[in-house]
């Protein structure tokens, strides 16, 4: 468990080198979403692997994740004028299961931010609900922008944790249904 902390740790103390890793890859407002999105990813590869060099993973993420930003972004503007009358099929509807899913996402979400603090949880619900800039919540809510920051991360920490553990007991569930099945075969 040491070694999960230490990650978190890791992210807070290199988090500027990140934002500055990327900065010259995408644009400002973008930076802060792609830090954030590259601690969860390094978080999830911790959950499966051993990682050594935190720091240096982190950084090869985020430039990843700027570089995939970039090129998802570019090849989107360069989409001929011909394939902009049909819809894709994601804009034109979802099926059941998609939205069952999506709804089942948005309720393990609410559950993950219940085991918050509430100053964690407010802090983190202004950030990532409601998309509000850090200097701004620290202005609301009377801290420090180095504290809203690390209470950003602590959330990001907990709810990760929170939806591994639910993903984990789902792919059990799953593993012994199955076995059930082979069984009364």
């Amino acid at each position: 468990m040491s070694d999960k902390s230490t990650l978190a740790d890791t992210f807070i103390k290199y988090r500027g080198k990140l934002m500055r890793a990327v900065s010259s890859i995408v644009s400002p407002d973008d930076i802060e979403d792609i830090v954030q999105e590259a601690f969860i990813k390094s978080y999830e590869a911790q959950l499966n692997q051993d990682i050594q060099y935190e720091r240096t993973y982190m950084l090869q993420t985020v430039r990843n994740l700027a570089l995939n930003h970039v090129s998802s972004a570019a090849s989107t503007l360069n989409d001929p004028i011909e394939n902009m009358d049909a819809l894709p099929y994601d804009l034109v509807g979802h099926t059941l299961e998609k939205h069952v899913e999506g709804k089942e996402r948005f309720i393990h979400f609410c559950r993950a931010t219940t085991t918050l603090s509430p100053d964690v949880k407010r802090v983190f619900l202004l950030k990532k609900v409601y998309g509000m800039k850090q200097k701004e919540i620290a202005e609301l809510v009377g801290l420090s922008e180095s504290t809203v920051e690390k209470h950003v991360a602590k959330g990001l920490l907990m709810c990760s944790k929170y939806m591994a553990t639910l993903s984990d007991n789902n792919d059990s569930m799953v593993n012994s249904q199955s076995g059930q099945d082979v069984r009364s075969q």
